[in-house]
This record gives C-alpha cells, sequence and structure tokens, in this order.
C-alpha cells in the first residue's frame, strides 16, 4: 500500500509574500463565511458606480468592516452585508453618492445581531472607516486608507514599495505587530502615543504612494503579518529563560518572532552573544549552491507508524519491507530504527495559573505517565508557566524523575508556544538524528508567548520530534480560574482579553504536521488511556533513513509497505546532516 506525505510548504508558500497574505485573507473569508451562523440569515449585496480615484466612506459603530482593493474591481464598489444573528435587511445599509464619494453607513444592532460589511473596490481607491468594537480589514494596493475605532483592531496588508504611515493610540500605550521594523513610538502631549513614517521608495510621487493613517482608542494595530503569526502578548517585556535560549540557539524564524515583541530588549541580550559560527538555522543546511545529486545525495529521516488491518503495531520489520518514492523516483534507504528502539522523550507540564488548583493532580498525572513509558526510554520533564523549569533532564532513572516532580512551581501566565520552541532548539537540538517525541499536558490556552502559533508550527515541521498534545478542556478546571466567555466581534482583541477556545483546533496542528496525534481529554480518567495510546503509537513508529536527491519545495514523499493489510502514517522528512 501507498501513503504520502506532501512537501510541507505547498503552493502558499511559493507565492509572493504580499500575495500570501491576500491569499491568507481570502481564505480568512471563506472559512467564516462557511462556518458562520449568517449562513442561515438573508445578506445584503449591493453594487454602486464608483468615479475614478474615488471615496469609499464606511461607517459602521459595532460590526466587522473589510475593504480589499485589487485590479480585477472595475469602475464598481460591490458591497456585501451579513449578520450572525438577525437577517439583515435592505433598509441597514444605505449607500449615498455624493460626487466621488460613497458613503456607506451600516445600522447600529446589538452584538449578537451585528453586521459584518465587506467591500471591494478598485485599486487605487481612497477609503475611510469608522467602527467602535469591530475588527477592520483593509487589503490591497489604495491610494489611502483612514481607519478609526475604539477598542477594535486594525489589520492592514498594503504594498510597501512606497508608503506612509501614521498610527496613533490615542488613550493606551501602543500595541501592535508588524512585518517590517517600524520606528521608534513617540509620546505626544495628553497621553498620545504615535508611530509614523515611509517605507519603500521615499521620494516617490503621490499618485503612486500607499497613505495609511490609522487612529484607536485602545485597539491593537497588525501592519502587513498574518494573524496567525501574532503572538498571544504584545506588550514589549523582560526576555524569559526560554526567549533567551531562543535566542542563543540562533533560529533565525524563531529570534525575529521575539524580536518584534521586544525589540529594545532582544537587541540588548544579543549584543552581549558571541557571533553565530554558522548561518542562523534550526535545521542544517547545505551551502549555497550544493545541489543534492545521486552522486552527493542528503540524507532525510521520517518516522512511520505501520498497523495492520486492525489497528495493532507490526512489529519486526526490516528495510527491505519498505520501498521509499519520492516525487515519483524510489530512493536508496539508508537505514531502519525498529519499533522498539529507545525515544527521547519531553514530558512538557502547564503549571500556570489557570491549572493551579490542580497541580497535586499534575504531579499525579506525570508519574503515572512515567510508569507507562518505556523503561528504555530516556525522559526528561519540563515545567512552563509565563516561563519554562526544568525538572529533570533526560534520564532513565524512573525513581529520580519522580521526586523531581516535588519541584514544581505553579501559578501565572501561559507560555506554551515559547516552552515548546524551547524544547524544540535546545533540549533537543542536540539530539538531531535520534528518535524525539514531545507530550504535552495542558489546556492549550496561551496567553503568554513571544513566539506565535504559526511560527512554532514551522519549527515542528523541520524538527523531526512527533508531538502528542494531551489537552484537559476548561470544564475540567476549576470555574474560579476560567474566564467567561468572549464575543467573535473581534477575534485578534479576544485573544488579550481572556483565554481563547482555540486550543483544540492548534492541538491537532501540532499534532498533524509532526505525525502524532492529538488527544481531548473530556474526563479525567481519560488521561490514562491516552497514555496507553501514546506509548502503543510510539511502538509503532519506524523510523527510516533514506537518500535524497530533491529540493525541499515540493518534496513529495511516499512508502509502501510490503506486507499486506499494512497502513501507515508518514511524519514530515527531516534533514539530519549531509553524506
Amino acid at each position: 500500500m501507498l501513503y504520502e506525505f506532501p512537501g510541507a510548504l505547498g503552493l502558499l508558500a511559493r507565492l509572493p509574500r504580499f500575495g500570501k497574505n491576500l491569499a491568507i485573507i481570502f481564505g480568512f473569508l471563506l472559512l467564516a463565511a462557511a462556518t458562520t451562523e449568517s449562513a442561515r440569515a438573508q445578506a445584503v449585496v449591493r453594487e454602486v458606480n464608483l468615479p475614478e480615484k474615488g471615496t469609499v466612506s464606511i461607517k459602521n459603530r459595532n460590526g466587522r468592516v473589510t475593504v480589499i482593493a485589487s485590479d480585477e474591481q472595475k469602475g464598481v464598489a460591490s458591497l456585501k452585508a451579513e449578520s450572525p444573528g438577525a437577517a439583515v435587511e435592505e433598509t441597514d445599509i444605505i449607500s449615498t453618492p455624493s460626487g466621488s464619494t460613497i458613503q456607506i453607513d451600516v445600522r447600529g444592532r446589538r452584538e449578537r445581531d451585528r453586521i459584518d460589511v465587506t467591500v471591494r473596490v478598485p485599486s487605487r481607491t481612497r477609503v475611510k472607516v469608522e467602527s467602535e468594537a469591530g475588527a477592520v480589514d483593509v487589503a490591497g494596493n489604495f491610494e489611502s486608507a483612514e481607519v478609526r475605532t475604539n477598542t477594535g483592531t486594525i489589520h492592514a496588508d498594503v504594498p510597501v514599495d512606497a508608503v506612509s504611515f501614521e498610527f496613533l493610540w490615542e488613550a493606551s500605550r501602543p500595541r501592535y505587530f508588524s512585518d517590517v521594523e517600524l520606528p521608534k513610538v513617540k509620546e505626544k502631549r495628553g497621553g498620545w502615543y504615535s508611530i509614523s513614517g515611509k517605507l519603500g521608495e521615499k521620494k516617490a510621487k503621490r499618485e503612486e504612494r500607499v497613505e495609511l493613517s490609522f487612529s484607536t482608542q485602545r485597539g491593537v494595530i497588525l501592519f502587513n503579518v498574518d494573524p496567525a503569526m501574532v503572538p498571544s502578548d504584545l506588550r514589549e517585556r523582560p526576555l524569559t529563560e526560554a526567549a533567551r535560549a531562543i535566542v542563543r540557539s540562533g533560529d533565525s524564524r524563531l529570534m525575529e518572532a521575539i524580536r518584534k515583541v521586544s525589540p529594545k530588549l532582544f537587541g540588548d541580550y544579543a549584543k552581549t552573544l558571541p557571533p553565530p559560527k554558522e548561518a542562523p538555522s534550526l535545521v542544517m543546511k547545505r551551502a549555497p549552491g550544493d545541489v543534492a545529486t545521486e552522486v552527493s545525495p542528503q540524507l532525510l529521516r521520517l518516522n512511520v507508524s505501520v498497523t495492520d488491518r486492525n489497528g495493532r503495531a507490526l512489529s519486526g520489520l526490516r528495510a527491505q519491507d519498505f520501498t521509499l518514492f519520492e516525487n515519483g523516483q524510489e530512493r536508496k534507504i539508508i537505514d531502519v530504527k525498529p519499533v522498539n528502539a529507545p525515544f527521547n522523550l519531553v514530558l512538557l507540564l502547564d503549571v500556570s495559573g489557570s491549572v493551579e488548583e490542580r497541580i497535586d493532580f499534575i504531579r499525579k498525572a506525570a508519574r503515572n505517565f512515567l510508569a507507562t513509558v518505556s523503561p528504555q526510554d530516556r525522559i526528561s520533564i519540563i515545567s512552563f508557566r509565563d516561563d519554562i523549569q526544568i525538572i529533570s533532564e533526560f534520564t532513565t532513572d524512573r525513581q529520580k524523575l519522580s521526586v523531581s516532580l516535588d519541584k514544581i512551581d505553579a501559578g501565572g501566565g501561559t507560555a506554551l508556544y515559547d516552552a515548546l520552541a524551547y524544547t524544540l532548539v535546545d533540549t533537543l537540538k542536540p539530539l538531531r538524528g535520534e528518535r524525539t517525541a514531545i507530550v504535552i499536558l495542558s489546556d492549550g490556552d496561551d496567553n503568554k508567548s513571544f513566539i506565535p502559533f504559526g511560527a512554532v508550527l514551522e519549527a515542528i515541521t523541520e524538527s523531526g520530534a512527533l508531538i502528542y498534545p494531551l489537552y484537559v478542556p476548561s470544564i475540567l478546571i476549576p470555574e474560579s480560574s476560567v474566564a467567561a466567555p468572549t464575543t467573535t466581534l473581534d477575534p485578534t482583541r479576544t485573544r488579550y482579553l481572556t483565554i481563547t477556545t482555540r486550543a483544540e483546533e492548534e492541538g491537532k496542528r501540532l499534532a498533524t504536521v509532526s505525525g502524532g496525534v492529538f488527544y481531548p481529554i473530556r474526563r479525567l480518567e481519560d488521561l490514562q488511556r491516552a497514555y496507553d495510546d501514546v506509548v502503543a503509537q510510539l511502538r509503532m513508529s519506524y523510523t527510516i533513513t533514506y537518500a535524497s536527491v530533491s529540493a525541499p519545495a515540493g518534496r513529495r514523499v511516499r512508502v509502501r509497505i510490503n506486507r499486506d493489510g499494512a497502513s501507515a502514517l508518514l511524519s514530515p522528512a527531516v534533514n539530519i546532516a549531509s553524506p
């Protein structure tokens, strides 16, 4: 039977940065359209003629606003208004042409019946948006975009070839995230803060420049970033031990995520470090121009979990029982480590404030895991809250590991993705080429990391470690430590006010990209069954090393198991060394 794992980057990664971000926005809109309750509510769709270089002005007090400028839109502004609650009536949307301006006024309604609008306009249109609490997205090549909110998030994705901008916070300290480095924040009289300047061609003509003017009372401003790459906490703050270790690791993408959150403190710490001996990277890379060929291949490694038609592990397979294809061509298998080969396991324990009242349970659960895993597996224990705590280095001494659990301290925020990134680039980096796995016991709600989910997802793909998230939902956490549910009016801002409900979705993705398994724990007694299954999964896993001659982009790997009824799950192929 044949089983396939596609190239991790795929089509989206091959798009230019600006086009990629637009694709993300369009994909988000399509997903929202497919999942929102508005599918059963009436939507208002309207087109209004727009003069060349016209202005579109939108007022939507408590709904979301998305404005997209594109060359495909010719001479008209297209509007779609919908609601997650009550149906939208034609009278709820007033569009008034006046000279070269179209004024769009959206009727204010209670939050559950709010009206969200998406407006598509021609490139080089001028837009103005006013909102209170709703998120505002502007994407495309505008002549100018002027946005004003109270608490709403403002997200812009525009070309930066020639852009001038002014971002203003009128009632709070700035919270922002940018794909490009911005000037320093300036404090103005009356407690106002601003960031202003120009990017790209400084002497570009006005008709070639994009002008951005954003003002908000207490909102977040995101500039040319994928919202999935925005960390949980945008406040500039001292670097944690996990963050410092990530900086020392030299992984450029993870380092950049930390720099964007705390640029000054990142710079101060980076200056204390010796220059890297080689280009920063999580994985071993070949020198520029050093192309893998049949004569000089590169060694890649992947994990293959093999079961029979009844779901039972197939042990005793050897190299001749596997046939591996890369982009349709058979490749030479160098080595196959059997299912009973030892693993290096990291147990990541969430001891943040949200689980503080269950610290004794966490210790007991961890000890149960130690008693379940195979005696030959080496285990390290790391706990995390707003920073990591090394409970134990790798060892097979179960008694020593059990005693070390008494060192756990609980309380504080949850920096899950910092702890996971730290584990990848510090704890497991010296073990590249060996069998590694991470078991996470957490509620999955990250609210304190420097590293965003998207960045840690990329690091996992390149690490070769299997990830097994065991997520305990909020209903199993003491009620006093769980924040009340919040609206989806502004998803970005919601992330900074309370724990999110995205933990299960993100936990599944962590497992999928690594080749592991996600375990939603619905009852506390489910934990032992999950432990038993993790051990069973590890004992299904063969580790195959093969000679690759393909470039990473678009690489497709297939494995044929030469046994009747066999099935397999593949992890991404990871570069471990150059032969």
